[in-house]
């Protein structure tokens, strides 16, 4: 649209739908769910109690397709499975509600499988929090020299939530594993102070829960400062996915898209980085219309997702989902291997496997297609990507390659690894040709014992060394 342009109002076909919201202590309303066993739907309740359930009547009445249930792929998505808990934790819960147990008890035992699932995975609370004027930012992350995390409290939970999400020690209420912040101001400091930031993206949760009147507290203070650097706010959001309305009918909808205008205008990129995890998920004409009015917004979509076995682990999906996410006029960005937290056992694939699935995917679809990249471990030291699995020196090797680090002299930079058919992680990895570690893992020892004393991630550059 031209600059000034309003974004199309709202389309008079397109009747008003009112959100509703099933969690765990409503689970009952879900009638689809009559047709489990007590037994079925207990064991819904036992993961419920660990890991976070949340799912809303869009995603039950026209993204599940219940005669495909329990393996229907969106139910999955979205329904706790016995088999996201280790066997061993799903007893010790199953037990005390079996027993009775007071409800204290059996949170009491739950916070205490939480923490053995690795809540906040790559050093984010260790290493990735900034230190500004003296205040340490919980509401903020600072991994990569050039992008900036924002997590505004009002937006600290979602439509719907993902099972394999890495984000859930955000909805678990656990004391100390949330990020939050409230406070714009702090946002427009650090920036005014870091000149090396150009791009800021505001996280969650979701941020696209909050109305705009809260959204536009946070964005209206970037484009008021006038920061020369900053060139890109992005607002990473599953609510094309989950609740497409927001962009069509909620009652602030309107005023929303004006406000993503609006930025644009402000010369400021505005990208919505999409969160979608099945081609289901792009087949309503709801999210086909909210796509339409971004678009007349001036937003920029880009789509991402995780690798995810028992819902999209096939080269067939990934290029049905890329193919028609183009359509849509998005721009396929990253696929993910899946973090090491939650429920990783249920989700995972071997790298060898990821690299396959990527590759059969890439196989398939023209050149606008792949811009998407991946398979992409976002790991301790960066964003790691598996380019292939090779020979050389008669020795089998996984080909890796950083596409974001926290030093920048190791974007880009090739390195190699022993062969594993098993490895799930970086972590998993060892050095090829006989060397005693990777060529980074010296400097990143360095930076992060900087990090321990509050120096950001933007100051790395200043180490020597770096790839050989």
């Amino acid at each position: 649209m031209a600059l000034n342009a309003q974004p199309e109002k709202r389309a008079p076909e397109w009747v008003p739908r009112a959100y509703k919201a099933y969690l765990m202590h409503n689970l009952g309303e879900i009638a689809e769910l009559e047709r489990f066993s007590e037994a079925d739907r207990e064991a819904m309740r036992v993961v419920g109690s660990v890991l976070p359930f949340k799912t809303n009547n869009y995603v039950v009445s026209e993204l599940i397709d219940w005669t495909r249930v329990p393996d229907d792929p969106i139910f999955v998505l979205n329904f706790p499975q016995r088999g996201m808990l280790l066997p061993r934790h799903f007893e010790v819960i199953e037990s005390l509600r079996r027993q009775g147990a007071p409800e204290a008890d059996v949170r009491a035992a739950a916070d205490m499988i939480r923490r053995e699932l690795n809540p906040h995975p790559a050093g984010q609370k260790d290493y990735n929090v900034p230190e500004h004027r003296g205040v340490r930012l919980e509401g903020m992350q600072h991994k990569y020299r050039e992008t900036v995390l924002f997590f505004p409290s009002q937006g600290q939970t979602c439509h719907a939530y993902c099972t394999f999400c890495f984000r859930w020690p955000q909805f678990v209420g656990m004391e100390g594993l949330k990020f939050a912040e409230s406070a714009a101001e702090r946002l427009v400091a650090y920036l005014q102070d870091h000149a090396e930031v150009q791009d800021v993206l505001f996280t969650g949760g979701d941020p696209l829960l909050m109305k705009t009147r809260f959204l536009r507290k946070y964005i209206e203070p970037l484009l008021e400062a006038n920061l020369r650097s900053l060139h890109t706010i992005r607002i990473g959001s599953k609510a094309l996915a989950y609740w497409p309305y927001r962009f069509i009918t909620d009652d602030d909808a309107d005023e929303l898209l004006d406000l993503f205008a609006r930025a644009g205008e402000a010369g400021k990129h505005m990208a919505l980085m999409a969160h979608f995890n099945h081609p289901r998920e792009l087949s309503t004409p709801a999210v086909r219309e909210a796509a339409k009015r971004l678009r007349a917004a001036n937003v920029q979509m880009r789509t991402q997702s995780p690798l995810l076995a028992n819902i999209n682990d096939n080269p067939a999906i990934w290029a049905e989902m890329w193919r028609t996410q183009v359509d849509l006029r998005m721009i396929p960005y990253y696929m993910f291997v899946v973090r090491d937290t939650g429920a990783r056992h249920f989700f995972e694939v071997p790298l060898e496997r990821a690299w396959h699935v990527f590759r059969g995917a890439y196989q398939r679809v023209s050149g606008v297609c792949r811009t998407a990249r991946g398979p992409s471990m976002s790991a301790l030291p960066g964003k790691v990507q598996i380019v292939g699995v090779a020979q050389a020196y008669g020795e089998r090797i996984f080909v890796l390659r950083f596409i974001q680090g926290r030093h920048p002299d190791w974007v880009g930079q090739p390195f190699f690894a022993r062969y594993d058919s098993q490895a799930r992680w970086l972590d998993d990895l060892k050095p090829a040709f006989g060397e005693k570690e990777f060529y980074f893992e010296a400097q990143l020892r360095e930076i992060l014992a900087r990090a321990r004393q509050g120096v950001p991630a933007a100051a790395a550059d200043e180490l020597e060394g770096g790839p050989p």
